[in-house]
């Protein structure tokens, strides 16, 4: 699966941005998809998981309740809605998708969007 990510910018400390994911090439409600993000010289990190119904979810306890992901299978679309930005938000956000749940939150899932800068100024 083909994936296109969107919806990144330059945003004050506590203001709020959503980010889409467009997917094409397979058959979208089969894969988990995700938000990973990587920041100046820090490591890839997982953000966020939902499941391929929409049912499940995760996030990582840094996000958890200022990050909500959701997706649309009709359009083939997942958003990663932020809220309450803060400065150490600031990173290129990456989706992902994968048949595997785990994989996405272990960053080791196949399918891999170009990237959304998301920058967070105080």
């Amino acid at each position: 699966v083909q994936l296109q990510a969107s919806g990144g910018g330059l945003v004050l400390a506590g203001g709020s941005l959503r980010l889409s994911c467009a997917a094409s090439g397979g058959t979208f409600s089969n894969y988990a998809m995700g938000w990973l993000r990587q920041a100046p010289g820090k490591e890839r990190e997982f953000v966020a998981v939902i499941g391929g119904r929409g049912v499940t979810t995760s996030y990582a306890d840094s996000v958890k309740g200022r990050f909500t992901i959701s997706r649309d299978n009709a359009k083939n679309t997942v958003y990663l809605e932020m809220y309450s930005l803060k400065p150490e938000d600031t990173a290129v956000y990456y989706c992902a998708g994968d048949l595997g749940y785990n994989r996405i939150i272990r960053g080791t899932a196949l399918n891999w969007g170009q990237g959304t800068q998301v920058t967070v100024s105080s």
